[in-house]
């Protein structure tokens, strides 16, 4: 049997407004409430409705043989719920029919494997927590941020009880491997590893309107005969993307959407052809072979590894202080911190930092809302040293409630 795996990824960070030198100490509001509004908004408009709306008539058009997952952020979700609640709904109505599984991630979309194990396991458990309040399902399959991957992450994930975790099919990984196939991360002896095909995802995530493409236009046609032409020699094809790659950064007048609407039918149209949720494809096919993956990978760039967040001193200074304040902020118990820290480890933060060039610059360059990505370091870096002084006031006023006490 053939069977595709489709995988979005929904995720927007809370951006920071400017927050100079002579903010600290002074104003301790650190978001860019205006931006997160209007662009939550607009990619609302201009994808996770009409995105949504198109999946669910496919749904039904195909009598539930059509199939898609998602992971949807935390402080994605926060957005929806604050500017934008139509798109929960439709997301619930998505899930509804049983042919959308939601996916587990880290509530913050943050590096927090990277730093500190327990904010990763808190993190995780608030993101299924709010997963299951918001939609009644409870995740069975895990992708970590950008899908940063290893042997460590596989065997905590599989100690946290998921069935299946994805990652990234990098061929400095894979060498004369195919990603077409289940495998069993090194180390682990339940949880089983799907891996992105990334030539056939990013046809459709970043070439789909490149007209300097040799194989521009890509039609419903063309792109299922290489499915299945691909798939001949492996069980299934794992297509992974931003579900922002459909209207924002594909726009409508690419012919994007009626591309995806295409497509399904064209795909069906052969016997046997399937299209199967993470822990559909999970359970269906036994791993070929343990895949060893000592070092981190991600999906990220050309590299595909850690250099779009950690490729520099300034990424390094910048998350390093962040995660030394752990201690300090669980000390406090305010909610009100907490939360603030968590918003301040989103991965976008380090992401805008990245000096990269050439190509990989580019796609930088596109998500940046800084002028450089040295103003992207010394603008967080103002932040955390006003942040760090509510840490002290909260554990001076803590201290001082303790001796009030002590003293009574």
């Amino acid at each position: 049997m053939s069977a595709i795996c489709f995988y979005f990824q929904v995720h927007q960070p809370y951006r920071l407004r400017h927050y100079t030198f002579f903010d600290i100490g002074v104003d301790s509001f650190y978001e860019d409430e205006d931006a997160n509004c209007g662009i939550l908004l607009k990619v609302a408009r201009k994808c996770y409705l009409p995105m949504n709306a198109l999946l669910l008539k496919l749904i039904r058009r195909h009598g539930g043989l059509f199939k898609v997952s998602f992971s949807i952020s935390g402080t994605a979700l926060d957005q929806f719920e604050a500017y934008a609640p139509e798109v929960i709904q439709s997301f619930r109505e998505l899930v509804e029919t049983g042919c959308v599984e939601l996916l587990s991630e880290t509530y913050n979309h943050s590096l927090s494997f990277l730093y500190s194990p327990e904010e990763f396991r808190e993190q995780v458990a608030l993101h299924d927590e709010r997963i299951e309040a918001l939609f009644g399902v409870r995740p069975r399959v895990f992708r970590n941020t950008e899908l940063i991957y290893n042997n460590a992450l596989a065997r905590t994930v599989e100690d946290m009880g998921y069935d299946a975790v994805l990652a990234e099919g990098a061929d400095h990984v894979l060498g004369w491997r195919s990603p077409n196939f289940v495998y069993r991360p090194a180390g682990c002896g339940t949880l089983k590893l799907l891996l992105k095909n990334y030539p056939l995802s990013d046809d459709i995530a970043f070439r789909f309107s490149n007209h300097a493409w040799p194989e521009f236009p890509l039609t419903a046609d063309k792109f299922a005969s290489w499915a299945h032409a691909a798939n001949a020699s492996g069980d299934l094809i794992n297509l992974f993307m931003d579900y922002e790659t459909f209207g924002e950064h594909q726009w409508e007048s690419t012919g994007i959407f009626a591309f995806m609407e295409a497509l399904p039918e064209t795909l069906l149209k052969t016997p046997g052809f399937a299209f199967l949720t993470p822990s559909e494809a999970a359970a269906r096919h036994t791993p070929v072979a343990s895949l060893d993956v000592p070092n981190f990978m991600s999906w990220a760039d050309a590299e595909r590894d850690l250099t779009a967040w950690l490729g520099n001193d300034m990424q390094h200074d910048a998350i390093e202080s962040v995660y030394r304040m752990e201690k300090r902020v669980k000390a406090t118990g305010d909610p009100d911190l907490l939360r603030t820290w968590r918003r301040l480890q989103t991965s976008d933060h380090f992401y805008y930092m990245c000096t990269k060039w050439f190509s990989d610059g580019d796609v930088h360059s596109y998500f940046n809302p800084y002028g450089t990505p040295y103003d992207a370091y010394i603008n967080y870096m103002n932040v955390l040293a006003d942040f760090g002084l509510s840490l002290d006031a909260a554990a001076t006023l803590e201290h001082t409630s303790e001796h009030a006490l002590a003293t009574v």
